[in-house]
């Protein structure tokens, strides 16, 4: 299996099946009806049905292009607007993956943790934060627009301009790995800005390295090839075993794979990034929570070393039953909980 089927598929874009798999679909392994979690995904997640309370906008980012400077918009939605300065539930700033994958399918959060306000917004480049210019056209992209540090000014912007005082941090997958960065930035003190405070900060499905956690999709892969050779329905074998174990693919999913990026788009984008601990001298980072599906292909091993990275001894690790990379979407009230329950004890 290439490197680039899992950096385009599996990381965080959609599995995509040949048309052979649609004749063999019948044929397919699929884990048994009693494996799945009981699902939210059969829900009908529209923005309108996610939440009625919430309001959407956007600020301006700015990046050097060309010798000039030139602005973009970045959007965010707010769930539950009129309690982002609450003293008793501070809000949860959510990052989505990929990166390029806008944060439609981590829309059902304001359901299943619904009484807190929860900031959404879509990184540079996707959903409905486009780059309208021929940087946004794969065949001519100009990818000096798109980074890591770059996403985090802009992270850095959008909380200046929220007026978040305290919140709570929230990464899947990718989002995980701008969520560590950011806070490693500011224990370093090498943040544009210093009138806010993250509480907490949850990782889920976050590995510590990248080429680790591709060459682990790779043999997950490869075993289910052993198993059952026909290659027309692997990546959607492997979608149902390791990545989002619901019989159908969730709405959200497909709504956030259909605004996706072109250009900065899964781990190709990434590949060399592994997690470093912040220097010897930096602050501490707040306290931490690991998650991860039992099925998940970002496996345990691809976890462990969080404990060490954090310059703290408070990271929780826990394992989603019956879950895979997307727990939020198989077992949503499960899910729910455990997020809540976590904020709770740092509000």
């Amino acid at each position: 299996i290439t490197a680039f089927l899992v950096r385009s598929s599996i990381m965080d874009a959609p599995a995509k099946m040949p048309r052979a798999a649609t004749r063999a679909a019948t044929t397919t392994r699929m884990p048994a009806a009693s494996c799945f979690p009981n699902s939210i995904s059969s829900h009908s997640f529209s923005l309108s049905a996610v939440s009625s309370d919430y309001k959407n906008g956007s600020i301006k980012v700015t990046r050097q292009k060309g010798g000039t400077e030139q602005e973009y918009d970045l959007s965010y939605r707010i769930h539950n607007p009129m309690r982002l300065s609450s003293q008793q539930a501070a809000p949860l700033l959510v990052l989505h993956g990929g990166p390029g994958v806008p944060s439609d399918y981590l829309y059902p959060l304001s359901e299943v943790v619904p009484y807190r306000s929860i900031v959404f917004f879509d990184q540079l480049g996707c959903g409905r934060s486009p780059v309208n210019d021929d940087s946004s056209d794969a065949e001519d992209a100009d990818p000096d627009i798109f980074s890591i540090d770059l996403s985090l000014d802009d992270l850095e912007l959008l909380i200046h301009k929220l007026g978040l005082r305290q919140f709570h941090l929230y990464g899947q997958s990718f989002g995980g790995i701008l969520a560590f960065e950011y806070l490693k930035r500011i224990s370093e003190g090498k943040s544009n800005f210093d009138d806010s405070k993250c509480l907490s900060v949850i990782l889920s499905s976050t590995p510590t390295n990248v080429s680790q956690v591709e060459t682990t999709a790779n043999q997950l892969m490869s075993s289910l090839k052993d198993e059952d050779d026909d290659e027309s329905t692997l990546t959607e074998r492997f979608r149902v075993e390791h990545q989002c174990r619901t019989l159908e693919r969730p709405q959200p999913l497909l709504d956030a794979y259909n605004h996706a990026g072109t250009v900065w788009r899964g781990t190709e984008s990434i590949s060399d990034w592994e997690a470093v601990q912040p220097a010897a001298d930096a602050a501490r980072m707040p306290s931490a929570m690991v998650l991860r599906g039992e099925h998940d292909f970002v496996t345990e091993d691809c976890v462990e070393e969080w404990k060490s990275h954090f310059n703290h001894n408070f990271v929780r690790l826990k394992v989603l039953q019956g879950c895979s990379h997307h727990g939020l979407l198989e077992n949503g009230k499960m899910y729910g909980d455990l997020v809540d329950s976590f904020l709770s004890e740092y509000d």
